[in-house]
């Protein structure tokens, strides 16, 4: 690892005002983008590159290829307005051989200046229209001094009043300065992978002047990121170990529990018992994922779990991520396991919380369910051994640590009904064991999907209004709480209105949304549990939500809005009873990646299989938030098209960790800092304290 100056580190942590152009106002342009200093600029990489070497004559230039060609103009250039803020452009052109018509669109008045025989790059591409041809010009500059064509041209994601040439230029002027950056891998890892050097990467991805160089500089800074985060994981995971846990041996009370069930338990949910126990009478805290599809029974692993760990005199926390999905764990539990556990409901809205702390703290409650108000407030333990946390994707790294906080070692358990690729579930539960449920319990339906295009919706919801006369209820699903002038998207409060005066109308049709305060949402949602209500119009909110063996249909507008995993909790949402259920996406797909997903939708129903084509076709960075998670999003790396890296980078953290536990050695304090860096810039979890 290469030493850097005290003057560099402190080039590099200045504000990017130090640049000449950067004023107050276009810093606060960056600051939208998490550009804030020298390094932030310098680590902001392109999300993708324009290949602009190729030059023709005009004569070679194919239609519709994106090329540069190297021109004359003949005359001046001419400007016609066609609205008050939009004008055409003309240049008429030669290469020496041909001349060909220039056009492109810009806003008035911003007609550049060309100098008659001066020879200028232009990069577009060549349109014949009318049997004539015309090159759409996307760029063009002198070509003495080609900075944005000839080569290849990094694209920045931008923000409105900055553009990816703005970025740019700053990133460039910021480089000038750069001799050294803090690398954190050790020397023996680059030799034996063959990595690029760090500085010459980062100016590499800004400015590659080949692929072949590209993807090397991208190779480099993708296993770093990945190594670093994977290290940081293991930290944790070793550090965990190092623990003493409180031994319980639960194969007996487990036994117990199963034989009073009014049904056998599937062969996915024996084997994560069995993990689960094999952990319990270790004497090492647990600290196991749970994964399974939606309605593979996570629930009943958890009350056997629970179970057994009252029996042996224990407390445990269920932690939900919202008061409806407390309140029916809670129920489910009190009646898997009936009066002789003590189970205790704590969430905001709980009446008599004061007394209730005071019972708790006394170990009067074995199981106590609730919502974060377990760890936002002073409630305390008795004996706690045993923290659950369903929904994981709902909280962070730091919430999980509150609550284990609340015991002494307890063991943890973290469900999750997002199946997750491999290489996925390395990343953010990289800290965790993981069990996965695969199979699902007999008699569970297999929901029937549809994808319609927009035009024959009146005949989905004359389905809906049927399924509505059978008794049974519905779900309609929009991607936006109210129309936007931005998006042309479908609405709950558009969608209400025109379903309640329409297709719908004389049923009731209810809304529920993100917007609406939590006790308003309770207490829709609870009618809807309660059959008080024939369809609901929703945002993604029911993602996570009730059970509602009566609903029978998942009605989604603009499908090709959602990720295929959300379209997939969405649609686990119904065919959670005795009838026969749908989900019918509505989308007009315009394009071969929409048809596609749409496809795979309707063609299987296995949750991991659709996980994995959603990291194919969205890539990691899309496939949910990854701060949502509790681990900070990755810059440069690609966990699908990164999956080799990602496998050398968890065996090189293994070996770090293997021969310094504490990760104490002065060679190893770059990576000490990125660690702390990387944790305290998502959420303060300070992983070495």
């Amino acid at each position: 690892m290469n030493n850097i100056s005290q003057s560099q580190i402190e080039y590099l942590n200045s504000p990017i005002t130090v640049l000449k152009g950067i004023g107050p106002k276009k810093a606060q342009l960056f600051s939208r983008l998490g550009i804030n200093t020298i390094w932030d600029l310098v680590y902001y990489f392109p999300g993708s590159y324009d290949d602009r070497r190729k030059v023709c004559m005009l004569r070679e230039c194919i239609p519709g290829e994106l090329c540069c060609v190297k021109v004359r103009p003949i005359r001046q250039i001419i400007e016609r307005k066609i609205k008050p803020k939009l004008s055409i452009f003309l240049l008429y052109a030669s290469d020496g051989y041909d001349t060909v018509t220039i056009k492109w669109f810009s806003a008035p008045f911003s007609k550049p200046k060309v100098l008659s025989g001066h020879e200028y790059t232009v990069y577009g591409q060549m349109r014949e229209i009318g049997g004539k041809k015309e090159f759409e010009m996307r760029y063009m500059e002198d070509s003495e001094n080609p900075r944005y064509t000839e080569a290849i041209i990094p694209i920045y994601p931008a923000t409105s009043g900055l553009s990816s040439k703005v970025i740019s230029e700053a990133v460039t002027m910021a480089l000038e300065s750069v001799n050294a950056l803090s690398d954190c891998l050790p020397e023996q890892i680059t030799k034996k992978y063959s990595l690029m050097n760090l500085l010459d990467a980062v100016k590499t991805l800004h400015r590659p002047d080949d692929f072949h160089n590209l993807k090397a500089a991208h190779d480099r800074l993708a296993f770093e990121e990945l190594f670093v985060l994977t290290l940081a994981l293991s930290f944790i995971k070793k550090r965990r170990v190092d623990k003493s846990g409180i031994t319980i041996n639960a194969t007996s009370h487990v036994r117990e529990f199963a034989s009073r069930l009014p049904f056998i338990l599937t062969d996915g949910q024996k084997q994560t018992i069995n993990d689960i126990c094999s952990d319990l009478k270790s004497q090492k805290p647990m600290n196991r994922l749970v994964q399974g599809d939606v309605g593979c029974g996570k629930t009943a692993v958890a009350a056997a779990i629970l179970y057994a760990t009252a029996k042996s005199g224990y407390q445990s926390a269920f932690m939900a991520p919202t008061e409806i999905l407390a309140n029916q764990h809670y129920n489910t539990l009190t009646s898997l396991l009936g009066s002789e556990v003590r189970i205790a409901l704590f969430t905001s809205s709980v009446k008599g919380k004061a007394r209730l702390s005071e019972a708790i703290a006394k170990g009067e409650y074995d199981i106590v369910v609730g919502t974060h108000a377990l760890i936002e407030g002073k409630l305390q333990f008795s004996n706690l051994a045993l923290c659950i946390t369903d929904e994981q994707h709902r909280f962070g790294v730091n919430q999980r640590a509150m609550l284990s906080s609340k015991g002494i070692s307890p063991h943890v358990l973290v469900m999750s009904a997002t199946p997750i690729p491999r290489t996925l579930s390395l990343i953010l539960y990289g800290d965790l064991d993981i069990s996965v449920i695969k199979s699902m319990p007999k008699g569970r339906q297999t929901i029937e999907t549809y994808h319609i295009l927009p035009n024959i919706r009146e005949r989905a919801y004359g389905f809906v209004r049927k399924e509505v006369s059978l008794g049974h209820q519905c779900y309609v699903v929009c991607p936006l709480v109210e129309d936007s002038e931005a998006i042309e998207a479908s609405s709950v409060e558009q969608t209400i209105s025109v379903l309640r005066t329409g297709a719908l109308r004389g049923l009731s049709v209810e809304c529920v949304h993100g917007k609406m305060k939590a006790d308003e949402k309770d207490e829709i949602m609870n009618r809807f549990k309660n059959n008080e209500i024939n369809v609901l119009v929703s945002t993604t909110v029911i993602e996570v939500g009730v059970d509602v063996p009566n609903a029978t249909v998942m009605l989604i507008e603009n499908a090709e809005r959602f990720g295929l995993s959300q379209l997939h909790q969405l649609r686990g949402r119904v065919g959670r009873g005795d009838y026969k259920s749908y989900c019918i996406l509505v989308s007009d797909c315009t394009t071969d990646n929409c048809r596609e997903r749409m496809k795979i939708m309707t063609e299987t129903t296995d949750g991991f299989e659709i996980s994995q084509k959603d990291l194919e076709l969205r890539g990691s960075g899309q496939f949910f938030g990854t701060r949502q998670h509790g681990v900070p999003e990755l810059k440069v790396a690609n966990l699908f098209s990164d999956a080799h890296l990602l496998q050398n980078a968890v065996e090189s953290a293994k070996e770090i960790i293997q021969a310094d536990a504490a990760l104490s050695s002065p060679e190893l304090a770059n990576i000490r800092g990125r660690i702390d860096a990387l944790f305290a810039e998502f959420d303060g979890y300070d992983i070495f304290n």
